[in-house]
């Protein structure tokens, strides 16, 4: 069985630390990253993110991060 390809790409801090977290387009995750790893800047090649990670559209899916982290957040929408 196929994942459905990844559409969004966060970058949030958890744990003092930084994480790519994956998502598909329905919100949905599939999985989580280093952000320090060498395939996040390829994804992220010529991609703007939208600041901060809105609660209405990401409440559930970042279930776990404060409110804090979540503002923080970078939000890429990749091509798919």
């Amino acid at each position: 069985m196929h994942s459905p390809p990844v559409k969004y790409l966060i970058l949030i801090e958890a744990a003092g630390a930084m994480q790519a977290r994956l998502f598909d387009a329905q919100r949905r995750h599939v999985a989580d990253l280093d952000s320090a790893t060498e395939e996040i800047p390829g994804m992220l090649a010529g991609l703007r993110p939208t600041p901060g990670a809105d609660p209405e559209l990401w409440g559930s899916a970042l279930k776990g991060h404060s409110e804090a982290e979540c503002r923080e957040a970078q939000v890429y929408t990749l091509p798919v």
